[in-house]
């Protein structure tokens, strides 16, 4: 692979296709590092052990499905997210799109970098006994994350595939750990009441992984076998990703302890611990980083790359000291009412309604914009954001199943009528 081109601007040429399971290796990740440990942890405060167990199941569920479908039009196109992002909204219309994921992501590195900081503090503290401030190391780690994405998909490919197994081990320790203490017929009769319905959970459960899932393309578009998406999805959502979140919420149960270095503690783990904190939220920090700069890229084409990811990442680091980790149920829920209907509008289109354009010849003379896309977002976000506070309309019982419903309807109803509309859809 051609470690100076990330093809931020083109799509990615035969040469430089790798195999889906380095592919894997780094979505996988993602389900290794700390927020998915900790909406574990939140999962098993919120919901009788029933419903956490089905929220797990259905919430993976729904990202591999939609991860599955936007990893593979990345591997069949070759193209990053945000082409396909330009394709389904139009040139004009993707700046806006691209920007608020950009925002969002940078959210997330200042948030796992807060996370980070705060794990590391802890450790340091009850292992070493040695007590320091958290700045200087939002300031290093975020350095280290800053420098690993300047080298790009690679960098972080070899990083993911070392640490892996790595904190596989470390997972499966954990849950040895747990089931000394309680076993898995005493887990499933562990009765507790609820503060969140099985709804509300699931979407928690998406929020921690939805932009990942949505973004997917952006690593899949590497992949030499174009049903890559759907393996990649398969191993990182229904394998590791539900491993690890049931793994939290037994271990929580069985040592009655909601903090996740407390819990590692409780059960021993020590230094292993840090392989969790620190692999976990480089890999995933890394990839939010490399995402937000191909997301700038895509907007902005003429500005330099590294300025770019110095610049973003400077930023992200700043965003670490906005504490948002008391708000973090709210948080994931938020991210994912928002932007699953995104991914609503470039599944319609680019599997049903469109599926010869995603190509990267379709941009070469583009629209500007498409109403449709917008129109169809924009119902799909309002209904998720304020269903249960202004109005109750739940078909499924989960809000961001009917999001996304609801815009794939809604956008192919326009796209259907659009010829008979007394207007132009497509904006040029």
């Amino acid at each position: 692979m051609d470690t100076n081109n990330e093809f931020e601007h083109a799509e990615v040429k035969a040469t430089d296709l790798v195999s889906w399971p380095r592919i894997a290796a780094v979505s996988a990740m993602v389900s290794f590092s700390l927020p998915t440990f900790v909406t574990g942890l939140e999962i098993y405060q919120a919901l009788t052990i029933h419903d956490a167990l089905w929220a797990l199941i259905i919430g993976s569920l729904i990202l591999m499905a939609i991860g599955g479908a936007m990893g593979t039009i990345g591997a069949r196109s070759r193209l990053s997210s945000y082409f396909l992002v330009r394709i389904a909204f139009g040139n004009a219309g993707a700046g806006i799109v691209n920007l608020a994921f950009a925002i969002s992501l940078i959210g997330w590195f200042g948030f796992n970098i807060d996370l980070f900081s705060n794990a590391v503090v802890q450790l340091l503290g009850a292992e070493f006994n040695i007590i320091i401030p958290e700045w200087p190391i939002d300031i290093f780690a975020g350095i280290c994350m800053l420098v690993t994405t300047l080298y790009g998909f690679r960098a972080i490919n070899i990083l993911a595939s070392v640490m892996v197994p790595v904190l596989a081990i470390v997972t499966g320790m954990m849950f040895w750990g747990a089931i000394e203490e309680m076993t898995f017929n005493q887990f499933l009769s562990f009765e507790k009441s609820a503060a969140l319905t099985l709804g509300e959970g699931v979407s928690a459960i998406v929020g921690v992984i939805i932009i990942g899932a949505i973004i997917l393309p952006d690593i899949t578009r590497f992949s030499k076998e174009k049903r890559g998406g759907v393996y990649t999805v398969f191993w990182s959502y229904m394998v590791v990703e539900l491993f690890v979140l049931f793994v939290s919420v037994f271990a929580a149960t069985a040592m009655q302890e909601t903090k996740i270095l407390s819990l590692m503690l409780d059960l021993n783990l020590g230094f292993s611990a840090f392989f969790i904190v620190i692999a976990g939220s480089w890999v995933l920090n890394s990839l939010n980083l490399y995402s937000t700069t191909l997301s700038v890229e895509a907007t902005f084409p003429k500005w330099d790359k590294r300025a770019v990811i110095i610049i973003l990442g400077a930023i992200g680091i700043l965003a670490a000291f906005m504490n948002i980790l008391d708000i973090f149920i709210e948080f994931l829920s938020f991210l994912s009412d928002i932007f699953v209907p995104v991914a609503g509008v470039i599944i319609i289109d680019a599997l049903f309604i469109r599926p010869e354009g995603y190509n990267i010849k379709t941009l070469e003379n583009h629209f500007r914009f498409s109403i449709p896309a917008f129109f169809a977002w924009l119902v799909g976000a309002t209904f998720a954001v304020f269903n249960g506070t202004f109005f109750t309309a739940n078909v499924s019982g989960i809000t961001v199943i009917d999001a996304i419903v609801l815009t794939g309807i809604i956008y192919t109803i326009l796209m259907k009528c659009a010829k008979f509309l007394p207007f132009r859809t497509m904006i040029k």
